[in-house]
């Protein structure tokens, strides 16, 4: 997935920086009560995080847009946070009277916005999207956060973001179509170390999956620290390796061997809390297990409907996941409706639109903003209407053209209308192969057209998109007669 999330850093000398608050240290953070000296008690993460104040070094924020989501998938909503309102998408209401689960689930990077992910295309190699979960029918809400497209507040690297999450359970459980008694948590890379720490926190969520969490905040970025780097504390309050046995719910942490797999090491060496487990792909990187797991967690999600969570996770299981085919989802659709025809189709809502000026007839070629190499960024769509055919008849034209150029012609009815619908191949300028299907169907008055391009390496997978299209077309002659 594109980094389209994350902010542009900031670049100025320590030495101009301003301390925004003042850091207090606090007794027992992280120790052991002999540690600790005096015979003080270590404090929970959550007392000790309540307690700590956060010496910020610089103001990072971000005024990011937040592009508008899908109409009855997602609701572009407010919650309240101990700094202000705060942005999120949220499962809209199944509207069935009943309360179903959710999980909150927290992306990678280091900003703290939210952008078009939960509907790009979810790469089976790089899912950071958490998408398996709305598609397999689990309520998502991906929040945003402090200092993140506009919202109150500055970027606190792992600090005020938890208290965040906290806001964010809070918002889910007062929604009306869901259970507050299922609500889960879940995050990747940086976005997985604050599930860690908030499930170190907070005993409110019915389970937490944290993919690539680090141990020690050291291990990151520190160019993306707006902390007081100097304060041993500040590193304490974000490293999830001292409060570890502060976990009350089920907690999986899951990583590649090639990825953050020594930090899950250190912090499965670090525990014998019951409630911590640990899984280490070997062979896999800090990405790959996303897209294969994350269905599995969803089933599990849906299947757990006990007074408490029995989720449970073998080391099989996952790895039998890993092995399994990469699965192409269709994308969220969305319409068209063409006046003059009185044509109406279904596309992919993250393609735009774009109308050809330099032909005769009227074209409108649909393509993704995005170069992503997968089905959705990577096919794309001719829609053309045509008037009359002075030939005569253009179906019988076409057909006699495409089959000279080698592709096979199906003489069919779509939406009640003749059509032809013919697929093959065919090189463009450069001499690059694509699939191509292109269906064009006889209407009062002229022809419309859809021409769609894939290229071959892709095989068979963008056949379904392609169908779902040809499926959804209607007029609105044919829709009154019905």
């Amino acid at each position: 997935m594109k980094n389209k999330n994350l902010r542009k850093l900031c670049v100025a000398l320590a030495a101009c920086l301003t301390m925004l608050t003042v850091s207090c240290g606090v007794p027992g953070i992280g120790k052991s009560e002999d540690e600790a000296g005096g015979g003080e008690p270590k404090q929970s993460f959550a007392q000790a995080h309540d307690a700590f104040q956060t010496t910020l070094t610089r103001q990072d924020s971000d005024d990011d847009p937040i592009p508008q989501p899908p109409e009855e998938v997602f609701d572009l909503v407010e919650y309240p946070s101990k700094v202000g309102d705060l942005a999120a998408y949220v499962s809209c209401d199944p509207g069935d009277g009943q309360k179903h689960p959710m999980i909150i689930w927290v992306v990678g990077g280091w900003g703290n916005g939210i952008s078009d992910f939960p509907w790009t295309y979810p790469e089976w190699e790089n899912d950071q999207t958490g998408s398996a979960f709305w598609r397999s029918g689990v309520l998502t809400m991906y929040p945003s956060f402090r200092g993140g497209n506009g919202n109150p507040g500055n970027y606190e690297a792992l600090f005020g973001e938890v208290d965040d999450i906290i806001s964010a359970y809070e918002y889910a459980a007062s929604l009306p179509y869901v259970d507050p008694e299922r609500i889960y948590l879940g995050g990747h890379s940086t976005g997985g170390t604050r599930a860690l720490l908030a499930s170190e926190y907070s005993d409110k969520f019915r389970a937490v999956f944290c993919f690539g969490a680090v141990d020690d905040i050291r291990y990151h970025n520190t160019s993306q620290f707006t902390f007081d780097t100097n304060k041993e504390e500040e590193y304490e309050m974000r490293s999830p390796i001292h409060w570890l046995d502060d976990i009350k719910k089920p907690t999986f942490l899951i990583e590649g061997s090639q990825g953050n797999g020594t930090n899950l090491k250190r912090m499965q060496e670090a525990t014998d809390n019951e409630m911590v487990h640990c899984y280490i792909l070997e062979g896999a990187d800090h990405f790959a297990p996303l897209g294969p797991i994350t269905p599995l967690l969803a089933e599990k999600i849906l299947a757990d409907t006990g007074a408490e969570s029995s989720i449970t996770i073998t080391q099989e299981e996952l790895e039998a996941a890993m092995a399994g085919e990469p699965e192409v989802p269709l994308p969220v659709m969305t319409w068209c409706s063409e006046e003059t025809s009185g044509v109406s189709f279904s596309y992919p809502y993250l393609w735009e639109m774009e109308e050809i000026t330099d032909v005769d007839n009227y074209e409108v070629v649909f393509y993704s903003p995005y170069e992503e190499y997968n089905v959705w960024d990577m096919a794309n769509m001719y829609f053309d209407l045509y008037g009359e055919y002075e030939g005569g008849d253009l179906l019988k034209d076409m057909t006699q053209s495409l089959e000279m150029d080698g592709l096979k012609v199906e003489q069919t009815q779509i939406a009640g209308c003749n059509a032809i619908d013919a697929r093959g191949q065919q090189l463009d300028s450069t001499g690059a192969m694509f699939t191509n299907r292109y269906v064009l169907l006889e209407i009062e008055g002229g022809y419309v057209s859809f021409d769609f391009f894939i290229h071959t390496d892709f095989g068979s997978d963008a056949d379904e998109l392609f169908q779902t299209i040809v499926d959804s077309i209607t007029f609105e002659q044919t829709a009154s007669e019905e």
